[in-house]
């Protein structure tokens, strides 16, 4: 028989998760539970499994009235969802901007504007999407009227981003004021988006020490903070993670291997030094990216390609999903498997809802990510404040009992005396003991041992009494 190894998963937070597959099938994902230790579950399930509808990127805005999810499928239409029922709000398709089929430019990019400035989010959103030529377009549209009839509104902006490869992954900062893009053939690029211009290129690393160049082929890419556009982290098809910043210079800052496969999906962390790597192997693993030390592997092995990772806001988990068909949810602390959903199809996107269950999330946050160092942090002050109140007792009640204030300070001082003389008297008896044992073996046949110990001279007695029978 073969070793099996079972991993206990203890469960997870309150959350809501939703993931895309390749039949273009929308699934939510809901652990409700007491205490922070909930498991998930399967509660819906969006659409009809279609190969042509396969989900290449999707986009949340997860605020708290009206929010709206943005998905883009293989045929070419891009689909705005309620994320809370599912329900389309309407769809467009990309092909008729672009004027190039859909099967032979698909979108490699998509984004959800969160509307912050002057206009009303519930009345209209913003697209921005990035196909594998490089067809970039920033595109408004009406939500409140009917699917049929939804138009583009305002100015639409189109611009080619590609220099003749293709692309493969695209992100936008957290200001949603810059845009970072790269792929096969394509060094990273970042554009702002206000001017459409571009504002940096990356520049490829030189040949090895045997004079071989490395060919340009990114995979992933993510901002390092929501604050900072300037950093930012790239994977690349020949298992290389880099650092680039673009303050510096533009080569990488700093570059270092992971295992032997393609790095498949990237993601940051909210302390915005640490990110999650995830490979073509199943390898899961979190790196300091200030030194590109290595701070551990999640533990459980995955058996499939990771092709995404998603980092919740509140909790300290992230969610994997890829071609294994699993759902996977980890804590970042320990590295722990929470839990593990399996979902029959292969996997390709995983977005958290961040607004779900808003009052469980206020009352379990602050207490499932540190639940465990409290523990060990408070385990001290409880038992000090034990002792305090024991002593404040005895105050009390000898203050009932009529002694005046001098008889009352003295059998505190007392009790203090003895509590903290105990252990020496203790240790003085039992030395006193040894030694006394010592010189009664050694004076075993002295009658003045014997009478001076009672106990030893009777047992001497017994003994010869035991002789003489």
């Amino acid at each position: 028989m073969p070793r099996t190894t079972t991993l206990d998963c203890p469960g997870c937070p309150p959350l809501r998760a939703l993931t895309f597959d390749e039949l273009g099938l929308i699934k939510v994902i809901e652990a409700r539970g007491k205490q922070g230790r909930a498991e998930p579950k399967v509660v819906e399930r969006w659409g009809d499994p279609d190969s042509s509808k396969c989900v290449l990127a999707a986009s949340i805005d997860d605020r708290k009235s009206d929010p709206l999810l943005a998905v883009a499928r293989r045929n070419g239409m891009v689909e705005v969802l309620n994320p809370l029922n599912g329900d389309l709000r309407f769809a467009v398709s990309n092909a008729s901007i672009n004027g190039v089929q859909s099967e032979d430019d698909p979108v490699a990019g998509l984004h959800l504007f969160a509307k912050k400035k002057s206009e009303l989010a519930s009345r209209s959103c913003t697209l921005l999407t990035c196909t594998t030529n490089g067809n970039a377009s920033i595109r408004s549209f009406e939500v409140n009227k009917p699917a049929a009839d939804v138009a583009s509104t305002g100015s639409s902006r189109t611009w080619i981003v590609g220099g003749g490869g293709s692309i493969l992954c695209s992100k936008v900062d957290g200001s949603e004021n810059y845009f970072l893009f790269g792929g096969k053939r394509v060094e990273m690029n970042v554009w702002d988006l206000d001017s459409c211009a571009k504002i940096w290129t990356a520049k490829p690393p030189p040949k090895n020490s045997l004079g071989i160049f490395t060919p340009t082929w990114f995979t992933s890419a993510t901002f390092l903070s929501k604050d900072d556009h300037r950093k930012f982290v790239a994977g690349t098809n020949s298992h290389e993670v880099r650092l680039y910043d673009i303050s510096a210079q533009r080569r990488p800052v700093i570059s270092f291997d992971f295992r032997e496969t393609a790095i498949k999906s990237v993601a940051e962390d909210l302390d915005g030094y640490t990110i999650y790597v995830g490979n073509g192997s199943g390898d899961l693993a979190s790196f300091d990216i200030r030194t590109g030390k290595l701070l551990g592997c999640f533990l459980g092995k995955c058996s499939g390609s990771i092709r995404s990772i998603a980092r919740h806001p509140e909790f300290p988990v992230i969610a994997s999903c890829g071609l294994d068909s699993y759902l996977r949810l980890w804590n970042v602390k320990t590295r722990q498997l929470l839990s593990a959903v399996h979902l029959k199809q292969h996997l390709t996107n995983v977005l958290f809802d961040s607004n779900f269950a808003d009052e469980e999330i206020a009352h379990s946050a602050a207490d499932w990510p540190l639940h465990e160092e409290r523990d060990e942090g408070e385990t001290p002050p409880l038992k000090r404040k034990k002792s305090k109140e024991k002593k404040g007792i005895k105050k009390e009640a000898e203050a009932k009992s009529g002694n005046k204030d001098d008889e009352r300070d003295e059998p505190l001082h007392e009790d203090e005396r003895d509590e903290s003389e105990t252990p020496p008297v203790k240790r003085k008896k039992s030395k006193e003991k040894k030694g006394i044992k010592k010189e009664a073996e050694a004076k075993s046949g002295n009658k003045e041992s014997s009478e001076e110990y009672g106990g030893k001279k009777v047992k001497s007695k017994k003994s010869s009494k035991r002789l003489e029978m």
